[in-house]
């Protein structure tokens, strides 16, 4: 299967980027999350396609700016059909609202029972190609789209979201180490399939392809750069989040959704982030296009402190480690 180079203006929400003359207070702006979509893509398609069919008719409304898959996007790697189901329900976003894609631990060849690198199948719906004339696409490391950057704007600020593979090699983190410190005009969202558990970070890694867990990505990424200021995984099936505080004394939010043991492979929950910049602050909270409701509890549905009138980062982040500080929900 080929993809033509060819990424459509985003016409929906290039509309509401016109402020009227004078107007001096940023407007909010929302992100999307997708957690794990691999029951969708393998047996309710249509609650796939609901999730975008929702995004693009509130892309307008609710200034959608970006939306992030957290890996997992097909169950069984060798299955076709949920590729194409996956592929169908993404390209219901072509051309509407820009987003990043990561593969998890699903969506790696095996050889047997082991787990590889091999993101053949992966990069045959997903690959670099597919988002080459995307604006808004960054670019990739190596030759697939396994760990990739992108950029989107909202609220007067620069973003770009990292997204790297599941347990990510020492290479793909030494490559978004460079990346990050090459865009440091840029508040930085780190997007991967596996990070916390129920209990913290994770400190699941695979031996046989040479990976990092949450805690090795804390420690060799995360901490080291003063602009990330959040970091978004699945995996787990259930909830959790928690603010750490990295080598510049700043805070970053650590958070994990994953609905897939609810019913129907996760009725539909996705995870919308509507960021104030006026208060400085972020609601989030869980939204099933399948069952026409938000989820507010407080578990699930609360609000994050992000000072958005810091201005990016001119020096190098404080070398000396500090503690990290957790505030934790379950």
């Amino acid at each position: 299967m080929r993809f033509r180079k060819y990424c459509p203006p985003l016409f929906v929400v290039g509309l509401i980027l016109i402020a009227p003359a004078g107007c001096a207070r940023p407007v909010p702006f929302t992100i999307v999350l997708l957690p794990d979509t691999q029951l969708y893509s393998q047996e309710h398609p249509q609650t796939y396609v609901a999730q975008m069919e929702w995004i693009k008719s509130r892309a307008p409304q609710d200034n959608i700016r970006f939306v992030i898959h957290l890996g997992d996007i097909v169950n069984r790697v060798g299955e076709e059909h949920q590729w194409q189901n996956a592929d169908r329900a993404h390209r219901v976003l072509d051309g509407v609202v820009p987003y990043s894609i990561v593969p998890g631990n699903h969506d790696l060849d095996r050889k047997g029972k082991e787990f590889t690198r091999d993101y053949t199948v992966y990069n045959r719906y997903f690959p670099p190609s597919r988002f080459a004339n995307c604006p808004w696409y960054g670019g990739h490391m190596g030759e697939t789209n396994a760990n990739n950057f992108c950029f989107f704007e909202g609220g007067g600020k620069k973003f770009m979201v990292v997204s790297l593979e599941v347990w990510p090699s020492d290479q793909a983190l030494e490559w978004a180490n460079g990346v990050i410190a090459a865009h440091r005009d840029r508040q930085v969202i780190i997007a991967t399939h596996s990070y916390l558990h129920r209990e913290g970070r994770s400190p699941q890694k695979v031996k046989e392809i040479s990976s990092n867990s949450g805690q090795d990505l804390w420690e060799k990424l995360v901490r080291k750069h003063e602009n990330i200021f959040m970091v978004v995984c699945g995996h787990i099936s259930g909830w959790r989040r928690q603010t750490s505080t990295n080598d510049a004394g700043l805070p970053v939010h650590e958070i994990m959704f994953d609905y897939q043991s609810h019913p129907n492979g996760g009725d539909g929950w996705l995870v919308t982030m509507r960021f104030v910049p006026a208060e400085n602050r972020i609601d989030v909270m869980p939204y099933s296009p399948t069952l026409n409701k938000y989820n507010t509890t407080p578990a699930q549905a609360f609000t994050l402190d992000y000072d958005m009138t810091r201005r990016p980062a001119r020096r190098p982040a404080a070398k000396t480690a500090q503690p990290s500080t957790v505030a934790a929900v379950k």
